[in-house]
């Protein structure tokens, strides 16, 4: 299956991001700590080449706080700088200036040496769609600048904003990659909010979301749905849940498509607690 989504304006956005990546120091590229690698852009590796990057988790109050310091651990053994922020509580703010002076540090050494005078850092902040973008740049400006939306695809220019002295953003739209062909990935943006619910079946990603569970979580997910037992047919365990949550269509037939739509909703409202979709051990960065 290929999901088709690259809208013209997100296109606009990849040339506007390249052409001004000569005017930063280091890239702030923010995911999803719940699906790092399959919340970060392949394309964005492309443009960004050897540009200095720091990768922000956000969102890290909703995964699994292991999960997280694992793939913590896997982005130092790459050579890369991760911190785990939550921006909708301001949660981790201080740690992204503070990494950005580590990884510049010699950088900065090298300017003074040549005797210019120490300014701000200048940082690209880039994305996915609802990652959180915004609402991290009003938490960092601590103030609202940024519009922010639960609908992915909120920002749509590119703006400069001024953190303090010592840093300075540049904000820009979320960019999705022209089109997934592993519909794995497209299962867990979907779960995760990341893309619209009209671009998959919603039934295909409940039933992803109920695999998933099944394996990683099967406790939770018998006491979320009062089950006695999990079926080890995933249609079996999806007429299971149906029946117990009484979502009954039509003579007597569960009625699916209701309950693929509360599972997905379940999930996306931490009644199983907090989940990391993505394996440390089983993705590569």
């Amino acid at each position: 299956m290929t999901i088709q989504w690259f809208p013209g304006h997100m296109a606009k956005a990849r040339r506007e991001v390249t052409e001004k990546l000569k005017l930063v120091d280091i890239i702030f590229e923010l995911v999803d700590a719940r699906i790092p690698v399959s919340s970060s852009n392949p394309m964005l590796k492309e443009i960004i080449q050897q540009k200095p990057r720091l990768i922000l988790l956000n969102k890290a109050d909703m995964a699994d706080r292991q999960v997280t310091e694992e793939w913590i651990a896997q982005y130092a053994n790459q050579g890369l700088m991760a911190v785990a922020v939550n921006s909708q509580a301001g949660k981790g703010m201080n740690r992204i200036m503070k990494a950005s002076e580590e990884i510049l540090k010699e950088k900065r050494l090298r300017d003074k040496a040549k005797g210019l005078r120490p300014r701000a850092i200048k940082a690209m902040i880039i994305g996915i769609p609802n990652v959180g973008k915004s609402t991290l740049i009003n938490r960092l400006a601590k103030r609202n600048i940024a519009k922010t939306g639960n609908t992915p695809g909120v920002t749509r220019s590119q703006q400069w904003i001024k953190v303090g002295k010592e840093l300075e953003l540049l904000d820009t739209p979320g960019i999705l990659w022209p089109k997934f062909e592993d519909p794995v990935t497209g299962y867990k943006l979907a779960l995760t909010g990341a893309i619209k619910d009209t671009l998959l079946n919603m039934q295909d990603i409940a039933e992803f979301g109920l695999q998933f569970l099944h394996s990683r979580y099967p406790d939770r997910l018998m006491e979320q749905y009062k089950l006695n037992e999990l079926p080890k047919d995933h249609l079996s365990l999806f007429k299971e849940i149906a029946v117990s949550l009484r979502y009954i269509a039509d003579e007597d037939e569960p009625d699916y498509e209701k309950t693929a739509e509360k599972i997905v909703r379940d999930i996306r409202m931490q009644k199983f607690g907090n989940l990391s979709l993505d394996d440390p051990e089983s993705v590569e960065i």
